[in-house]
């Protein structure tokens, strides 16, 4: 019965489309929106990559299809990414453009795999600096990604996002430049003013029209999308051989690892998107998620396509447009591919200018300024792996930059822990005893971990005149095997120096870590361990009066 509950929470259900009633009219309009804002995304990542416009808009249509049915998030836009063209065209360059379907089959059933075992809740543990740090990067390189387009030049394949726009800009030519400007700002204006008029409007598709409608008859001699394919290939399955496969399963490896956490953190920020009403988009599965991309990737490879993952750009323009159930990114499926059988022509008029208008006011809305103002207030760490994520994702690429950052994040975790971690001396509880300046009692508290073992170890070793040693573990609530460890060489060392050790306060849950690590056998006699302080103080005290009148038999 659990194997069927788990089944279905990876399949599609009537609860995918609550609200549907309520708002079919505003994710009819966005699903139309994002489905035009696609169109030459889909064209010029299919193109970047090496592997054909035809495959880009395969992509766009069959997986877009696919993981909105089938995906975690409800608001989600998948379909081929400027990050995973990166990622394609060292394969498409070493093993020919027709392989590219075979690794799409195969890393899409590698990230099926990783969401049936339920990695996908890993995402969790991305720390919150790093996961804004990411949105402000993506929004950044969208940004710059329009300015080839926005001035009326080529982009250059395979440089970076930052040179390649600043190229662009330097080799823009008059007259040209100033009509793509002018439509950018044109479009920016109309999406920007109009949700001030009336919010229930379609500010993207109604800048879309306006804009293409004044380009047609003033005359404007600036690029257009141009010419698109006019049908789609049949299905079929990518040959497979042994060879091939060999060759092709390191790359799928990387495809997946990059489509997994791309597609994974492009929902967890749609989750927290503020759409036109001012409410969050909601929440999302990630576990469904995974499975969602990889059988979209898997139906792509079919169709002949690329690998896909959740689009984070055309996910932003879809919920900024109202969005609110999967219906949205389905219609943006179904509009893309009744372009390409009614309208490729009509729709090959519209300016690449508009496009980057829409996409540069996405870009700067994904950016939220109480949000950036908040994680800069925090703390230093904190701060520092915001910038340091939000820099490392422009300059480099996605998975480099989570990498980084979550490597940053620990590093000042572990510090602080380390920091939290301490080790103090106490008095010796109850009236004074002749013999007590003999006996140290030392309290671990906090965590007693590899980050502050060494310290600790180093506290309690230096120590001396003193013949017993009572070390409290009962304010310690973490414990490692370097920790345990360290408590191993504290004891070895204090023994071997004639001081004798007891322990007190074990922890239950850390008893079993302690014996097989070997600190119980280290001790001078297994009864050196005590359950209350009282005891262990009793205990000491007896040691040194044996050794005092051992002293005086002497």
């Amino acid at each position: 019965m659990s194997g069927l509950r788990t089944l279905r929470a990876f399949l599609p259900s009537r609860r995918d489309y609550d609200g549907l009633r309520s708002s079919w009219k505003s994710d009819l309009t966005a699903g139309i929106t994002v489905g035009i804002v696609a169109l030459p995304l889909a064209l010029a990542f299919g193109v970047s990559s090496g592997v054909g416009a035809e495959a880009g808009l395969i992509t766009a249509v069959v997986a877009g299809l696919v993981a909105a049915v089938m995906g975690g998030s409800n608001v989600q836009v998948s379909g081929p990414t400027g990050a995973m063209v990166v990622v394609l065209a060292p394969v498409v360059a070493s093993h020919g453009a027709g392989s590219i379907p075979i690794v799409s089959l195969l890393a899409g059933l590698m990230v099926c795999a990783l969401g049936i075992s339920g990695l996908g809740r890993a995402v969790a543990f991305i720390p919150w600096p790093v996961v804004e740090g990411f949105t402000l990067g993506i929004a950044a390189i969208i940004f710059l990604q329009q300015v080839p387009l926005a001035t009326g030049t080529a982009g250059i394949p395979g440089h970076n996002t930052l040179v390649a726009a600043v190229e662009a800009a330097s080799g823009a030519a008059f007259p040209t430049v100033i009509q793509t400007l002018a439509v950018v700002a044109g479009v920016g204006a109309v999406m920007f003013l109009l949700p001030k008029l009336n919010k229930a409007l379609p500010a993207s598709l109604i800048a879309v029209l306006l804009a293409t409608v004044a380009a047609e008859m003033l005359g404007l001699d600036i690029p257009r999308i141009g010419e698109l394919p006019h049908s789609l290939s049949a299905p079929s399955m990518p040959s497979l051989d042994a060879s091939t496969l060999g060759g092709l399963l390191m790359p799928a490896v990387s495809i997946a690892a990059l489509a997994a956490i791309e597609s994974l953190l492009s929902a967890r920020v749609a989750a927290g998107m503020v759409g036109p009403d001012g409410r969050p988009s909601g929440v999302y599965r990630p576990d469904r998620e995974l499975t969602g991309q990889g059988l979209a990737s898997v139906a792509a490879g079919f169709f002949g396509g690329m690998p896909a993952t959740g689009a984070i750009a055309r996910t932003a323009v879809n919920v900024r447009s109202g969005a609110k159930t999967r219906l949205a990114a389905i219609v943006h499926a179904l509009v893309l591919l009744a372009i390409i059988y009614l309208a490729a022509g009509l729709v090959g008029k519209i300016p690449l200018a508009v496009l980057a208008g829409i996409l540069m006011v996405t870009a700067t809305r994904m950016v939220s300024t109480h949000t950036v103002t908040a994680i800069m207030r925090s703390t230093r760490a904190d701060a520092f792996v915001f910038v340091l994520t939000a820099l490392i994702t422009v300059a480099f690429d996605l998975i480099v930059a989570i990498e980084i950052g979550l490597i940053a994040a620990a590093v000042f975790t572990l510090r602080k822990f380390a920091s939290l971690s301490r080790v103090k001396r106490e008095e010796v509880p109850g009236p004074h005893v002749e013999g007590d300046k003999h006996i140290a009692i030392f309290r671990l508290d906090g965590a007693m971990f590899f980050g502050a073992a060494e310290r600790i170890l180093q506290e309690i070793s230096e120590v001396k005149d003193i013949q017993v040693a009572i070390i409290r573990l009962s304010q310690v609530r973490m414990l490692d095997a370097t920790g345990a460890h360290a408590l191993v060489e504290v004891i070895s060392a204090l023994e071997l120096r004639g001081i004798t050790v007891l322990l007190k306060g074990v922890q239950p849950e850390h008893l079993e870590l302690v014996t097989n690590v070997g600190v119980i056998r280290s001790l001078r006699h297994h009864k050196h361990l005590f359950t209350s302080l009282p005891a262990a103080v009793e205990h000491a005290r007896s040691h040194v009066l044996r050794n005092a009148a051992a002293t005086a038999t002497a």
